[in-house]
C-alpha cells in the first residue's frame, strides 16, 4: 500500500534526517518544523529583535505587534475568542504548574482532585503535590480494557468534594480519544473546575473549547509543528479571575514600591518577565501554515498511516499493543524481549521511535511493564517510513529472538 504524504516537503528536517539515514517517528515527543517557521524566525532575527510591550521605539513595537498577532491567532485556533483568553508560558508543565499553584488558595482539607489512570506525569505531579500541601485527597479514575476512562466509575467517583477535574484528551501512551465532553459535564454538575491537557490531542483536528466547556485547555507549542519553550494555557474569563499570581518580576506588575504591588490581570499577568518572544511569533507562522491545509485531507492521512501501522503489528508474532489505540501512536511490547534492547537495535538502524514509560510511570505499573515501544505519526509520514520501521523491527526481532 502506498500512502505519500503531500506535505512532506514543507518540512525541511525530514529530507535532512533522510539524507542522515534516519526515519522519524517520534513525534508525540516532539515534531518537526515547517518551512515557513523556520522563516517567521529567520525574519524576526535578522530584522531586529526587540523586548515585547514595553518599548516605545519601533523595532519594540513591531516585536509586540507580531507578538500579540500570534496571541490572536492561537485564540482563534482555538475558538476562545468569545470566552477567554490565552496565556503564554514556557511549555504545557509550565501551565499546569501556574494552574496548580494560581488556583491552590480555592481548596480546603478533604476536597477533592480528580485524574486519570493514564496522565502524563505533567498533568500528575502538579496535583499530586498541591493535594499533599493542601491535605487533599487525590482520585484517580480507572480505565475500561481499551484504555479509555470509564464513564460508569467517573459518574460514582465524580462527586461532591470535587473541587477540580484535569484529565488528558488524548493520551500520549494507548492513543486513545477520552470521554472528556461527558467527564466535564460530571465535574461541572459539581461546580468544580476543569482542566483539559490537549498536549497531544490539539495536534489531530481542530478542537473548540468555547464548546469543550473547559474551564482551562493546555497545549504545547512543540507537538503542534511549533516551537519549543513555548506553551499555551486557555482560560474562560471568569476562570482566569480565580487565579492568583505565582510569578512575580518585569511585564507583570502595573505598580510597584519597596512594600507592596499590584498587578495586572490576563493574559500579561501570567506572563513574568521576558516571554518567549520568538517562539510566540513562530507558533502564529506555524498555525499560518497549518490553517491553510485541508483539515480533512490531514486527518484521511494519518488515519490510513495508523491503520497500516496497526495492520504490520498485528500480523508480527508476539506483539502486544497497550490499549486500542485509535490514531496518531501505537504503543506496544514484544513477548520475552525487553523494550529497551528492542529500541537500541531499532537505533542502531535508523529508526527514531521512543522506549520507556513515556512520562507515565503509574500508568505502567497498573499495566505491570516496565516500559514500551511507541511509534508516533505525523502528516509528514508516508508509508514508505513505515516499510523502513518494519524491515528494521523484523531484523531486530530475528537478533533477539
Amino acid at each position: 500500500m502506498l500512502i505519500q504524504s503531500p506535505w512532506r516537503a514543507d518540512f525541511p528536517a525530514i529530507a535532512a534526517l533522510q539524507r542522515q539515514g534516519q526515519t522519524y517517528l517520534d513525534n508525540a515527543a516532539t515534531t518537526q518544523k515547517p518551512q515557513a517557521l523556520l522563516d517567521a524566525l529567520t525574519h524576526y532575527y535578522a530584522n531586529g529583535a526587540a523586548n515585547v510591550h514595553r518599548a516605545q521605539h519601533w523595532p519594540g513595537a513591531h516585536a509586540t505587534q507580531a507578538f500579540e498577532d500570534s496571541r490572536r491567532k492561537v485564540s482563534q485556533w482555538l475558538n476562545g475568542g468569545n470566552c477567554g483568553q490565552v496565556v503564554f508560558t514556557h511549555g504545557a508543565t509550565s501551565a499546569l504548574n501556574l494552574l496548580a499553584y494560581g488556583l491552590e488558595h480555592l481548596f480546603n482539607p478533604g476536597d477533592e482532585i480528580v485524574i486519570s489512570a493514564l496522565e502524563h506525569h505533567a498533568n500528575l505531579l502538579p496535583w499530586q503535590q498541591l493535594a499533599e500541601r493542601r491535605s487533599l485527597s487525590l482520585v484517580v479514575l480507572p480505565l475500561d480494557a481499551d484504555g479509555v476512562i470509564d464513564p460508569g466509575a467517573a459518574a460514582e467517583l465524580i462527586g461532591p468534594r470535587t473541587r477540580l477535574l484535569a484529565v488528558s484528551q488524548l493520551s500520549n501512551v494507548l492513543g486513545a480519544w477520552q470521554p472528556v465532553s461527558a467527564l466535564l459535564a460530571l465535574a461541572k454538575a459539581q461546580g468544580a473546575l476543569t482542566v483539559v491537557d490537549g498536549a497531544q490531542g490539539v495536534v489531530h483536528g481542530r478542537h473548540d473549547v468555547e464548546a469543550l466547556g473547559c474551564d482551562f485547555y493546555v497545549f504545547s507549542s512543540h507537538k503542534l509543528y511549533g516551537p519549543d519553550g513555548l506553551g499555551v494555557l486557555f482560560g474562560r474569563t471568569e476562570a482566569l479571575g480565580n487565579l492568583r499570581h505565582w510569578q512575580f518580576g518585569g511585564e507583570m506588575v502595573q505598580q510597584a514600591d519597596y512594600h507592596s504591588a499590584s498587578f495586572r490581570p490576563a493574559p500579561l499577568g501570567f506572563e513574568a518577565g521576558t516571554p518567549p518572544i520568538a517562539s510566540v511569533i513562530g507558533l502564529g507562522a506555524t498555525l499560518d501554515y497549518l490553517a491553510g491545509l485541508d483539515t480533512q485531507a490531514v486527518i484521511d492521512h494519518e488515519a490510513a498511516l495508523h491503520a497500516y501501522l496497526l495492520h504490520g503489528l498485528q500480523a508480527r508474532n508476539g506483539i502486544r499493543l497497550l490499549g486500542n489505540p485509535r490514531l496518531a501512536l501505537v504503543s506496544f511490547v514484544v513477548d520475552g524481549i525487553h523494550n529497551a534492547d528492542l529500541a537500541h537495535l531499532l537505533t542502531e538502524q535508523g529508526i527514531a521511535v521512543r522506549a520507556g514509560h513515556h512520562c507515565a510511570m503509574p500508568l505502567f505499573r497498573h499495566l505491570h511493564l516496565s516500559g514500551a515501544i511507541r511509534v508516533s505519526l505525523a502528516l509528514y509520514n508516508d508509508s514508505a517510513d513505515l516499510e523502513r520501521f518494519f524491515e528494521a523491527l523484523d531484523q531486530a526481532l530475528e537478533m533477539l529472538r
